[in-house]
């Protein structure tokens, strides 16, 4: 069974940086679609960014897009996000997922079998 572990959330003013590191176990990580969600409270669970198993494809959502980077790093088996000009609307718990080979569409939560249990993101305004 995958298991996926989120760090480097915490507290941020607005406009700071924050990277999430999301560690990948108890699988063969290249063989991974991998992707990031997040969720406010009492809101649905929204896309932010994802990458193919390869790494040679990025996907991001239009409200992150400019700001976010994604990247992997299948030699220590870890997600990132790097966050940059963070506005309090980037708030939520972020989620790291992941789908063996190629989701249909990466953008849908519904195409990821494995989800990490949350990182807290807070932008003070």
């Amino acid at each position: 069974q995958v298991q996926l572990v989120e760090s480097g959330g915490g507290l941020v003013q607005a406009g700071g940086s924050l990277r999430l590191s999301c560690a990948f176990s108890r699988g063969t990580f290249s063989r991974y679609a991998m992707g990031w969600f997040r969720q406010a409270p009492g809101k649905e669970r929204e896309f932010v960014a994802a990458k193919n198993w390869s790494g040679s494809s990025t996907y991001y959502a239009d409200a992150v897009k400019g700001r976010f980077t994604i990247s992997r790093d299948n030699v220590k088996n870890t997600l990132y996000l790097q966050m940059n000009s963070l506005k309090p609307e980037d708030t939520p718990v972020y989620y790291c997922a992941a789908q063996i080979g190629s989701p249909r569409d990466y953008v849908s939560q519904g195409e990821y079998d494995y989800w990490g249990q949350g990182t807290q993101v807070t932008v003070s305004s």
